[in-house]
């Protein structure tokens, strides 16, 4: 099982990704865009970094906006594999 990270691994982690949200035991981060087709192309770019890492996001879409949560659910929290997915989406346009 992947091993939960500390509150203050969880800190220092969160530092560095701009417009994330941890709470509880889940990092959030909601995007805006121009119309509901520049949302869903967002979100397909998801498809393949979420695949290759094998951490899926949970997504949310309503119209123009899209909130993405990351969280561990076997390990009941927040993982080092969620920080390493947020970062890669924050690199997608």
């Amino acid at each position: 099982m992947t091993q939960l990270l500390t509150k203050t691994e969880i800190q220092e982690q969160a530092k560095v990704l701009s417009g994330w949200t941890v709470e509880e035991s889940k990092l959030y981060i909601t995007r805006t865009f121009k119309d509901f087709i520049q949302a869903i192309e967002f979100v397909n770019k998801l498809v393949e970094p979420a695949e290759s890492a094998g951490h899926h996001p949970d997504i949310e879409i309503s119209y123009n906006k899209v909130k993405i949560t990351l969280t561990t659910h076997d390990a009941g929290g927040l993982t080092q594999a969620d920080f390493d997915v947020a970062q890669t989406i924050s690199k997608i346009k």
